[in-house]
C-alpha cells in the first residue's frame, strides 16, 4: 500500500484544508509515494516513539500532534526536535500529522469526548465561516442533467442533510468564436445566440480543484464561462469544541471524568449548578471558547490548558473543568486507528504503547 493512498483517505476524513492558520497538519516528513510496512499511531511523535516504530517495522507514524509547528532554521541534534528528525529520515520513517483539522469535523476529536462522556444531541460549538463555495456555470439546457450528475459526484451540492442542491435559471447565452476557437455549437467568426441555464451550486471548498476539473471534464464548451466565489456561509459539520445534552449530577460527573480520562489532576472554578443538562467539550487548549460556550448556555465547559486569568471568564456563569491536554485528547490514537481498521485491511496497524505525556503529578 502506497503512502499517498493513506493520505488521500484521512484527507477526506479530516481535510488539512480544515486545520487552523498556526498549524501543520499533514505529511511533515516523508515520501508520499512510499510502500507502507506497518503504521504506528500515537498522540505524540517522540524520540522514544520512533523506536518502538523501527522495534515494529513501522515505516509510518501517524500523530495527533505535528513534530513541527513552525519553520527550523537549523538541526544540530541539540533538541528533541531534531533528534526524531535525524532519526525518522535514517531509518526511512514518515511522520503525518491530523490536527486541528481532526479537531475541527465534526466525527473528529470532540466527538469521541462526547461519545466517552455519553452525550447526546452533539453539534459543533463554533461553527466554521467561509469554507463553502458557490459555482454559478452557464450551460446548454440539453447538457445540464449529465454536467449536474457529475458535479454532485464531485461533493458538489450538499447543504447540510440535502444532497443534489442547485438553483437553475433560464436564459439565452450569445458568443462569437474566434478563428483559434473550438465551438462545441456555431461557427467560427459566427455570432450564435443558444437556449442555455445557469446553475448555481454550492459545495465545500475542500473540492474546489476537484470541482474545476469536472467542469473542464465535462463540460461541452472548450471554454466553460464559469465562476466561482467564497461565502461566509457556516457549516454545522466543521468547527471548534462541541456541546450536546447529558443529564448528571456534577459530583458523579467529575468522578467519571477522573475514571475515564484517568485525569490525576482536575482544576475547575465555581460549581455553578449541581445537575447539569448542557455540557460543552473542546480536546486540547480551550480557552478561546470559554465565551461560545457561556452563549451556548453550557453548565460546564470541559477543556484544558487553561491559565490563571482565564478561570475567571467564567464569571459564575459556567463550570470550567480542566482535565489535562494529555487526558483529554489520549484517545485521539484509538479514534485514528478506528478510522483506518475500517478502511484498509492489508496495513500492519499499531497503536503506541508509549506514555508521551511529558506531565508528572506529585500526590
Amino acid at each position: 500500500m502506497k503512502l499517498n493512498k493513506i493520505i488521500q483517505s484521512l484527507e477526506e476524513w479530516a481535510p488539512s484544508i480544515y486545520q487552523e492558520s498556526y498549524d501543520n497538519s499533514g505529511l511533515i516528513i516523508g515520501d508520499i509515494n512510499s510502500k507502507v510496512s506497518g503504521c504506528l499511531i500515537t498522540l505524540d511523535c517522540t524520540e522514544e516513539v520512533v523506536d518502538e516504530a523501527i522495534k515494529k517495522n513501522c515505516n509510518l507514524i501517524i500523530s495527533h500532534h505535528p513534530i513541527l509547528f513552525k519553520s527550523i532554521n537549523r538541526i544540530n541534534f541539540n533538541t528533541w526536535e531534531s533528534r526524531v528528525i535525524k532519526k525518522s529520515i535514517k531509518n526511512d520513517i514518515n511522520i503525518y500529522a491530523l490536527h486541528t483539522n481532526l479537531d475541527n469535523v465534526s466525527n473528529g476529536v470532540n466527538k469521541k469526548i462526547c461519545d466517552i462522556l455519553q452525550m447526546d444531541n452533539t453539534e459543533i460549538l463554533r461553527k466554521k465561516e467561509n469554507i463553502s463555495c458557490r459555482l454559478d456555470v452557464y450551460i446548454p439546457e440539453k447538457n445540464k442533467d449529465e454536467f449536474l450528475k457529475k458535479i454532485f459526484e464531485t461533493g458538489g451540492g450538499i447543504i447540510g442533510n440535502y444532497n443534489e442542491c442547485s438553483f437553475q435559471i433560464q436564459g439565452r447565452g450569445t458568443f462569437l468564436p474566434n478563428d483559434q476557437a473550438k465551438p462545441h455549437i456555431g461557427e467560427k467568426n459566427k455570432k450564435e445566440s443558444i437556449d442555455e441555464i445557469k446553475l448555481e451550486i454550492f459545495f465545500d471548498k475542500n473540492y474546489i480543484e476537484n470541482i474545476k476539473h469536472c467542469i473542464h471534464q465535462y463540460h461541452p464548451y472548450d471554454e466553460p464561462t464559469y465562476s466561482i466565489n467564497n461565502t461566509l456561509n457556516t457549516s454545522k459539520n466543521i468547527g471548534s469544541g462541541m456541546i450536546g445534552k447529558r443529564k448528571v449530577d456534577f459530583k458523579i460527573l467529575i468522578k467519571e471524568i477522573v475514571k475515564l480520562f484517568n485525569a490525576k489532576s482536575i482544576r475547575h472554578t465555581n460549581v455553578i449548578k449541581n445537575k447539569i443538562n448542557t455540557i460543552a467539550v473542546c480536546g486540547g487548549s480551550g480557552s478561546f471558547l470559554i465565551k461560545d460556550a457561556i452563549s451556548a448556555n453550557a453548565d460546564v465547559f470541559i477543556t484544558s490548558d487553561m491559565k490563571y486569568h482565564d478561570y475567571f471568564m467564567a464569571d459564575d456563569k459556567i463550570t470550567i473543568i480542566d482535565i489535562g491536554h494529555f487526558e483529554g485528547e489520549q484517545f485521539t490514537k484509538d479514534l485514528i486507528f478506528e478510522y483506518l481498521s475500517k478502511k484498509f485491511l492489508n496495513i500492519a496497524l499499531h497503536l503506541s504503547n508509549v506514555n508521551t505525556n511529558p506531565i508528572n503529578y506529585y500526590n
